[in-house]
């Protein structure tokens, strides 16, 4: 189990990067389409303001592109080397993990990028519990 206080527990369930206290997202669920990347202005918790600058995110799809890659070669992997699959049958396995994944890897890549410029403080929580 991931604790709260870790970079990796604020990545996986894009949570404030802060406080771990709440989900940065207006809506949890990335398979809603409509809300994938709206996400809340401040932490109701900490008030950590999300967004930093006006296009702070765009550096997530550098990210999002590592993440893909990632997951492709998973996809490739499972489907050529342990199914044994063609070639063609590899291709269309990545095609979809990649459109199937794409919300989450979304979501993933904005809150790898956020932890990358902030940092859980255990102080926050501590003041909140006070």
């Amino acid at each position: 189990m991931i604790k709260k206080g870790s970079k990796l527990y604020s990545i996986l369930t894009g949570s404030c990067p802060k406080c771990h206290q709440e989900s940065m997202y207006e809506t949890k669920n990335p398979y809603v389409l409509s809300d994938v990347l709206k996400i809340n202005e401040e932490c109701s918790h900490c008030h950590t303001k999300y967004r930093i600058e006006p296009s702070f995110f765009y550096g997530s799809m550098y990210v999002s592109y590592a993440i893909g890659i990632a997951f492709g070669v998973a996809a490739f992997v499972i489907s050529y080397l342990f199914l044994e699959s063609s070639l063609i049958t590899a291709f269309f396995a990545i095609i979809g993990t990649l459109v199937v994944f794409a919300p989450i890897i979304m979501r993933l890549s904005r809150n790898v990028w956020i932890n990358i410029f902030m940092h859980y403080d255990e102080n926050l929580v501590k003041k909140k519990t006070e």
